[in-house]
């Protein structure tokens, strides 16, 4: 069970997507965990094939709990212990068939009142189900494409692509109004336990630095004069950037404290605070942000918010931010004090960019001016590295044609 943040203790496995004997590549997604932050795609690390699965759907395990185990490719699985004499059949009477969690596509030839025949299982990942169901989708108008044939969001979206017709969803594709197991007040205890911890035992240092946002802003207006909507840039994507290059120079920043030492990060993997629609905030990763261009990052960041607001974040995404931004935007406050997410050791402040008066040779001027706040970790770094860092990011975002 891997951990998807700091205030994480368990999670429940909802969900297989393999089974023993299928083989899997690193990325494969393999299984779907719901936490307290909602469900998340869980990837395999390695490739090699599924010897067993150790966790039961529907079970709650501790973080570190093993799910299953992997076999090289090639490597002869553990040997099946002996099978047991069958007994004789007993014929029990039931007043209804037993609840099925997967989705069956019923055989056209009816089961007689004395036999069972078994129904074909099409395998959806609960984020799949819900789309579907959002989107008036049947499932069996839909062809998967995951492992061992289950059906992704990306197929569903690739169904509406290919023009498959939506329809009043059935009683049975009906989401729910809110996911069983996602509960924004129990997120909201959950982050508090985390920032409680945080500033428990973080030494917690603040910095803030003015920048003048007029050149950014107007090579920003040109740009989106020259492209298409649909490419046009955000501010977001220039803070971003130009926070990872000063990362870069400034790496005492990029990392985890663990083990009562400062572990740097060989990537630059940027959490971006979200706030999602039914209430709570996840910070998942956008990584390798440096060697992003900026239309790349447009587009990651356009992905990851979708993804986040509609349950589809993967776990990998939660489990190696390397530094934090929150950006609030134009939401009306002028600075963002943030409080150091475990194991990091710095996060970054945005506030709303605000016309005030500002001194430019020797004339005073209105001028665009964005509020940064960084908090750091002491016992990674100190109010020097903080300050360069900062001076960084202004130096960064005064040339935005060389981001």
């Amino acid at each position: 069970m891997p951990s998807l943040g700091a205030d994480m203790e368990s999670g429940k496995l909802v969900h297989w997507l393999v089974k023993p004997g299928s083989v899997v590549r690193k990325g494969d997604v393999v299984a779907v965990v719901e936490t307290h932050k909602g469900a998340f795609e869980i990837e395999v690390f390695e490739e090699g094939v599924i010897s067993e699965l150790c966790a039961k759907e529907g079970e709650e395990l501790p973080v570190g709990a093993p799910l299953a185990r992997l076999a090289k490719l090639g490597e002869a699985p553990p040997a099946a212990p002996p099978k047991a004499p069958e007994a004789a059949p007993k014929v029990i009477q039931v007043s209804a068939p037993a609840p099925v969690v997967e989705t069956e596509r019923a055989t056209e030839t009816p089961a007689s009142p004395s036999v069972t025949q078994p129904a074909s299982r099409l395998r959806v990942t609960p984020v799949a189900r819900r789309r579907a169901g959002e989107l008036g989708i049947g499932l069996d108008a839909l062809k998967g494409t995951g492992i061992d044939g289950s059906v992704t969001l990306a197929d569903v979206h690739l169904a509406i692509a290919k023009g498959v017709s939506s329809k009043a969803p059935s009683p049975a594709a009906v989401p729910t109004a809110r996911r069983k197991g996602f509960d924004p007040d129990e997120m909201r205890q959950a982050i508090a336990a985390a920032m409680s911890r945080s500033k428990r035992e973080i030494p917690h240092y603040y910095l803030t630095s003015t920048i003048d946002m007029s050149r950014s802003l107007a090579w920003l207006e040109t740009f989106n004069k020259q492209h298409k909507p649909e490419e046009r840039l955000l501010p977001a994507v220039l803070l971003l950037k130009a926070t990872a290059l000063a990362l870069r120079k400034n790496p005492q920043l990029n990392g985890f404290w663990e083990n009562g030492r400062f572990r740097p990060s060989d990537g630059i993997h940027i959490g971006w605070a979200i706030s999602l629609r039914g209430g709570g905030l996840i910070a998942p990763a956008i990584h390798e942000v440096d060697n992003h261009s900026l239309p790349s990052l447009m587009g990651a960041l356009h992905d990851l918010v979708g993804r986040a607001r509609r349950g589809g974040i993967r776990g990998s995404e939660m489990m190696d931010p390397t530094f934090t931004i929150t950006s609030l935007g134009d939401r009306g406050a002028e600075s963002a004090l943030g409080v150091i997410y475990p194991p990091q050791v710095a996060i970054l402040g945005f506030g709303r960019v605000f016309k005030r008066p500002w001194v430019v040779d020797e004339q005073v001027t209105a001028r665009p001016l964005l509020t940064a706040s960084l908090a750091a970790d002491h016992r990674a770094s100190d109010g020097h590295v903080g300050g360069l860092f900062l001076a960084a990011v202004d130096r960064f975002l005064q040339e935005p044609e060389t981001l």
